[in-house]
C-alpha cells in the first residue's frame, strides 16, 4: 500500500509510518443504516453510474465508505486510487483488493503519478479542510480533458446536519449551492452536468472542458 503523509507534495511518500502517532477517526458513521440498506446501494449506484466509468477509465475515489469502494470495484476501471485520512480504512480496502491503489493524506497532495484522471469522486466533500477553490484548482492538473467530478452525499443535507453535530472535528463544511459551486468550478474550467440537491440526496455532476491545447 502507498501511504503518503499529509504533508506538502514535494515531501512524497514515506515509508515508515509510528501508526501511534496517529489518531484514528471513526468513520463508521459514512456507512448505511440496515435499516435502509437496500435504498442506500441504489443511491450509491446513482453516483457511481453518474461517474460514466468505463474499462478504460483512471478513478480516484476522495474520503468514501468501503460500501462505495466495493460498487466502484464492481465497475472495472483499468485504475482504482482511494484516497482516505485513514489508514485503517485504507488497510481494510487493500486487504480485500490488491489492485487498488490507496494514499493516505490529503485530496490536494495527491501525487500526480496517477493521472490523468477521467472520473473523480468526492464521495465526502464536508471533510475536507480546503477551499472549494483550491480544491478544484488541484483537479484541474490532475485531470484528463472531459473528466467527471462527482460530488455527493446519498443522504442529502438533512443527515450532514446531524452528522454534523455528531463529528464537528470532522465535519468541517457544508455541502454547497449552486451558485457557489459554480462560481469556484467554473475559475478551473469545471462546468456543471447535473446538480440534485434535495433533502436526501445530494448529487453534482461537473465535466473537466479543458482541452489538451
Amino acid at each position: 500500500m502507498s501511504i503518503g503523509a499529509a504533508s506538502p507534495p514535494d515531501e512524497g511518500t514515506v515509508s515508515v509510518v509510528n501508526f501511534e502517532d496517529f489518531t484514528e477517526i471513526d468513520w463508521s458513521f459514512l456507512d448505511s443504516d440496515e435499516l435502509n440498506f437496500k435504498e442506500h446501494i441504489q443511491r450509491i449506484d446513482q453516483i457511481i453510474s453518474a461517474g460514466e466509468i468505463d474499462e478504460s477509465s483512471k478513478v480516484l475515489v476522495s474520503i468514501s465508505s468501503e460500501e462505495f469502494v466495493d460498487r466502484v470495484v464492481e465497475s472495472s476501471p483499468s485504475l482504482l486510487l482511494v484516497v482516505h485520512d485513514s489508514l485503517f480504512v485504507l488497510a481494510g480496502i487493500k486487504e480485500k483488493y490488491d489492485t487498488v491503489k490507496c494514499w493516505q493524506g490529503e485530496l490536494i497532495y495527491v501525487p500526480d503519478k496517477w493521472g490523468p484522471l477521467d472520473v473523480v469522486f468526492l464521495y465526502f466533500l464536508p471533510a475536507m479542510p480546503f477551499p472549494l477553490d483550491q480544491v478544484f484548482e488541484t483537479l484541474a492538473n490532475r485531470c484528463s480533458p472531459g473528466a467527471r467530478v462527482v460530488i455527493s452525499h446519498p443522504q442529502g443535507r438533512e443527515a450532514l446536519q446531524k452528522q454534523r453535530k455528531q463529528f464537528p472535528d470532522v465535519i468541517v463544511s457544508d455541502l454547497p449551492d449552486q451558485m457557489t459551486l459554480q462560481k469556484a468550478a467554473g475559475n478551473h474550467c469545471f462546468q456543471i452536468d447535473n446538480f440534485v440537491d434535495e433533502s436526501g440526496f445530494y448529487l453534482v455532476v461537473l465535466k473537466f472542458s479543458k482541452s489538451k491545447n
